[in-house]
């Protein structure tokens, strides 16, 4: 039966629905972050909101402060001798540079996979288990549990789970890299950090990192260092470009990527310099 002043049938815009979706809550954010090395002045007023559960990659030429940044999230500039920050650097609303925070602590919380695989030269296991055992835990059988879930997210567990025992500096490349980050993961953090992570990477072991980050979003937020702009293109949500220390242009990354507000951007993008 068809009743003839009935309402016509709603279509949603799931487009419009998307664009006008809320944005996820900020897990970090920093607020005219300044970084000296000695004299020379890395970083210049730079402003920035990381989502919740989402990649961020930061993009740029060579020594234009995005990797200075990045380390400005856990405080890894705190190693480099005459570095000096200044500025707010918040994750989940607490300024990192505060006194009372304890380093140790942050850098549990936001850990970081570095450019070149740097397993320790230790078991696979011994690997993993490290920062839990860093931190107190010893109880075998709850390490074991944590080191089979930090592989499995890694998606690694398949190709290890049989030797365990034997060293990590016998895997590939890629697995190597898989295995830093299942090192990462063994300590729950909120934001993962990672300098370039398939840079010294053939495509095959490229294809299943960026395919295990979208997996990690999922639970955690991640902030990515890369030159490659198809790289940053595929994986992100968010992009921001850096340019002689400063964040010249942020944004979603389909708007940077399409319609860059900046002729600079689009020139770096483009490949124009770098």
């Amino acid at each position: 039966m068809v009743i003839a002043d009935a309402p016509p049938p709603m279509v949603i815009d799931t487009e419009l629905e998307t664009r006008h979706a809320p944005e996820p809550p900020v897990m970090a954010a920093a607020v005219g972050v300044n970084v000296f090395y000695g004299n020379f002045q890395a970083l210049k007023s730079v402003n920035i909101e990381i989502r919740s559960n989402r990649i961020t990659s930061l993009i740029g030429p060579s020594g234009c402060g995005k990797t200075t940044f990045l380390r400005c999230l856990n405080r890894m500039n705190d190693l480099i001798e005459g570095a000096r920050v200044e500025g707010r650097v918040l994750i989940d609303g607490i300024d990192v540079y505060h006194s009372s925070v304890d380093v140790v602590e942050l850098r549990k919380s936001v850990g970081m996979v570095f450019q070149k695989p740097n397993p320790f030269p230790m078991s696979i296991f011994d690997n993993v288990a490290y920062g839990p055992r860093l931190h107190g835990l010893k109880e075998k059988s709850r390490l074991s549990e944590i080191v089979e879930t930090s592989l499995r997210h890694a998606a690694l567990w398949d190709e290890v789970k049989d030797k365990l025992k034997e060293s990590g500096l016998k895997l590939s490349g890629g697995q190597q890299q898989r295995l830093c980050i299942a090192r990462v993961l063994a300590v729950s953090p909120q934001v993962i950090l990672m300098d370039e992570p398939t840079s010294a990477l053939d495509p095959a072991a490229t294809y299943r990192i960026e395919e295990l980050m979208q997996t990690l979003k999922e639970d955690y937020t991640i902030v990515i260092v890369t030159h490659g702009m198809q790289q940053a293109a595929r994986v992100s949500d968010y992009t921001g470009f850096f340019l002689n220390g400063e964040m010249r242009e942020f944004g979603t990354t389909e708007q940077i990527f399409t319609v860059p507000a900046l002729k600079e951007t689009e020139d770096y993008i483009r490949g124009r310099f770098g």
